[in-house]
């Protein structure tokens, strides 16, 4: 039987398949374009696309579990396709912004779709909830250091615990192997509070530069990160940042509770996307 993991090309869904392969399982992944998916040897890839559920029939066929990706358009009828197909273990890749969903934040209203469509679906389910990814820095501050141009932060004392994205996919990938985890809701963060300042200093450390930092206004930062997001996006993290700055969000230690070691720290996660800021 197959673990079918979607958004298989992901920063998460990538380390999902390597450690499902690691663990000696069937891994069955969903991608738009096959070609352009370098994926591990052994990998059965898959041509389909979550917004077209019609093209999931024959991925689903023989799977027994689903790493599913947030994709709110037919979430319903993909849980439903799921459900028909016999698939027993379904985990939801979600966000901590379902939390604010009630307030009309765009991201938690996104996840919070994907989540009742796979509740209400009957499947047995995960969710696994992270807080900012580290990632984030990437678009936010990538353009900049690679063109070797001065860093601008608004609100660059504002703290938050980022989050290594094989660190959630490890959580993924052990409510996909193990038992005892459906009904659960897994919110994650990384080990510790970094501000802006320093995360901007531990890339820095990572590439061997030394990174210049401008201070900047809140709404100048807005005009520049809304160059590379959409203005929804930018406004969201922007509020977060501002909450960051006097009370930045708790330090959770679900990661290590359920891999049993520590999440990696911002510095290992620079140090892992070297490549990606050159």
């Amino acid at each position: 039987m197959a673990v079918l993991v979607t958004g298989a090309t992901g920063h998460v869904g990538r380390h999902v398949v390597a450690r499902l392969l690691d663990a000696g399982r069937r891994v069955r992944a969903l991608t738009r374009n096959p070609a352009t998916a370098r994926l591990p040897a052994g990998v059965e890839v898959c041509t389909g696309d979550l917004a077209r559920p019609h093209t999931l029939a024959a991925a689903l066929e023989g799977a027994e579990a689903l790493y599913l990706f947030p994709e709110p358009a037919a979430a319903g009828t993909v849980a439903a396709m799921a459900a028909a197909a016999g698939v027993r273990r379904t985990v939801v890749l979600s966000s901590s912004s379902v939390r604010e969903a009630g307030g009309g934040n765009p991201s938690g209203l996104r996840h919070l779709a994907v989540e009742r469509a796979v509740q209400d679906a009957g499947l047995d389910w995960t969710l696994v909830r992270p807080d900012e990814f580290a990632t984030n820095t990437l678009w936010k501050w990538g353009h900049a250091i690679r063109a070797g141009e001065v860093v601008r932060l608004p609100l660059p004392r504002a703290a938050r615990p980022l989050i290594h994205e094989a660190d959630v996919a490890a959580v993924a990938a052990a409510a996909l192997l193990q038992d005892g985890h459906a009904g659960r809701i897994y919110e994650l963060t990384g080990p510790d509070l970094v501000s802006q300042v320093e995360q901007v200093h531990l890339i820095g450390v990572a590439l061997g530069r030394t990174l210049r930092v401008e201070e900047v206004s809140r709404e100048q930062g807005r005009a520049d990160m809304c160059r590379f997001m959409p203005e929804a996006v930018v406004d969201m993290v922007l509020t977060y940042l501002a909450d960051a700055v006097e009370a930045p969000p708790p330090v959770l230690p679900t990661v290590e509770k359920i891999t049993g070691r520590p999440p990696y720290d911002f510095a290992r996660w620079a140090a892992d996307h070297v490549r990606d800021f050159r």
